[in-house]
């Protein structure tokens, strides 16, 4: 009868065999790009994030009314909304201009409070 083969016992022996000779150390740039990618992940992506669904919410909330600064600089009162489009009031001459809701960038609300 053949001896009975273990499959931990042969894996443990593998992991020894990286420790003798060094080939752990051997991952360091492995390591080493993991962690760049996770410092790049919570300093720079996870806020982008967290800003675009804060702006996202912000869109959604735009009512008739509402002040509201545009990309290009326009400041004017919502007339309407549409499905993609903004109608505004801009003064001085009260022009009605068709603005597209991507393209606002901070709304101030008929009570007063600022949101970007």
């Amino acid at each position: 009868m053949p001896p009975r083969y273990s499959f931990a016992k042969d894996k443990m022996v593998r992991v020894a065999a990286l420790f003798a000779q060094g080939g752990i150390a051997g991952s360091a740039p492995i390591l080493m790009m993991v962690a760049i990618f996770a410092i790049f992940y919570f300093l720079l992506i996870m806020p982008q994030q967290r800003r675009q669904k804060k702006w996202q919410a912000m869109l959604s909330q735009i009512k008739s009314g509402d002040r509201v600064v545009t990309s290009g600089g326009l400041t004017g009162i919502v007339l309407s909304v549409k499905d993609d489009v903004v109608v505004l009031r801009v003064p001085p001459d009260n022009i009605k201009m068709e603005v597209t809701r991507s393209s606002i960038v901070t709304l101030t609300t008929a009570e007063g409070s600022e949101k970007s």
